[in-house]
């Protein structure tokens, strides 16, 4: 097991401990990462990266906010990562690539389209938009609808959009949207999974309406009614179907569509996706992202090209410190399927750039669809 000291700062930072035994058991120690943003990150620790001493207990802690800084408290013990089935509603874990802490609420099986094992002999085919595209096959993945400790957001906002579900708004207006703070989607291999003995260990609002303690279950945070019914009433909008991945030139680029609902504006019907990316650096070389491209087909025949400075506003740069940035958008079509694909423009520290792809994926409606999203009305 591995223990976490968070530490008492002005940036409430998480500081990873590790002991010789969680290095002989694959756990992660604290890197240049956590130490830039004050957040701990768990990734494999670079070159030169000691180690704790071999009697470092094995807990997660966490500061109370005393002015004086140095005083730690337990917050957990972290837990072995499954490597086989899947995280129960209840499970609390820290994020091995955002460092956020956060729990479970509810699994989802993905299928996962990754480019970057597809068969060496796939042939290239031409799709509707005209353009060439691997032939991959789906692999069921196991991903998860979370909560994040609102403690943690403002250390990751930089990093990652806390806000990564939204809804179309129950009124006239189509292009009306409103968000749920602190709801993300976590692949399986993302989690780093502890345990608590805090009957309230993740301050987020939804956390008591969701989940209630129960010392007689593992984990001892168990699903209310209340959250039951919210999956089952917004299934359609929450689900979590098909994730996209593709690297070009050590930048990986994962996408995840999901289909938002149907509005008439007009006298004609406009149907909404969103889509959440990752961007994710697997080298050394400090790179920032400067433009984007984007090509989307709808099944009306139409095909639109989008250039951009940046992405949401911000020209991210991936590092070894920081070599992740994820968020989300929105795109609208007057036909209930198309879909998208695109490149993404970088720059390198000596002025030359370089193109990432974007991997193609699918626009779809729901065709069962019978009413608006509820958000969180009762």
């Amino acid at each position: 097991m591995l223990r976490v000291i968070r530490r008492y700062s002005s940036l409430a930072s998480l500081a990873f401990i590790r002991s010789s035994r969680a290095t002989s058991s694959g756990f992660w120690g604290k890197s240049r990462r956590s130490q830039r943003l004050g957040l701990g990150c768990c990734v494999p620790p670079g070159p030169g990266a000691g180690s704790a001493p071999a009697h470092s207990p094995n807990y997660l802690s966490a500061p109370r906010n005393r002015p004086e800084g140095k005083v730690l408290e337990t917050v957990g013990v972290f837990e072995a990562p499954k490597q086989h089935g899947k995280y129960e509603t209840g499970q609390l874990f820290l994020h091995s690539v955002f460092g956020y802490r956060g729990i479970v609420l509810f699994p989802w099986q993905a299928r996962l389209y990754d480019r970057d094992v597809a068969s060496p002999v796939a042939e290239k085919s031409e799709n509707a938009a005209g353009h060439g595209s691997k032939e991959v096959k789906g692999k069921t993945h196991t991903y998860y609808q979370v909560l994040i400790d609102a403690r943690d957001c403002p250390h990751i906002s930089q990093r990652s959009q806390t806000e990564a579900v939204t809804f179309l708004a129950n009124h006239d207006d189509s292009r009306a949207l409103y968000a749920i703070p602190g709801l993300d989607y976590v692949s399986h291999e993302d989690i780093l999974p502890y345990s608590s003995t805090d009957q309230v260990p993740i301050q987020h609002e939804l956390f008591e309406r969701f989940l209630m303690y129960d010392q007689t279950k593992v984990p001892p945070f168990v699903a209310r009614d209340t959250l039951c019914a919210w999956q089952e009433k917004n299934h359609p909008w929450l689900e979590l179907s098909d994730v996209h991945r593709e690297t070009t030139e050590n930048i990986r680029v994962t996408v995840i569509p999901f289909y938002m609902g149907m509005r008439e504006a007009q006298n004609s019907h406009v149907y909404w996706w969103r889509y959440c990316i990752r961007l994710e650096n697997l080298d050394s070389e400090v790179v920032q992202l400067r433009e984007r491209h984007w090509r989307i087909f709808s099944l009306s025949g139409t095909l639109e090209t989008v250039r951009g400075r940046g992405v949401v506003g911000r020209e991210p740069v991936l590092s070894k410190e920081q070599p992740a940035f994820q968020y989300s958008s929105h795109v609208s079509l007057q036909a209930s399927s198309g879909h998208m694909w695109g490149t993404f423009r970088f720059e390198r520290p000596d002025g030359s750039h370089f193109d990432v792809r974007i991997p193609p994926f699918s626009l779809e409606s729901n065709k069962d669809e019978k009413t608006p999203p509820s958000g969180l009305h009762w």
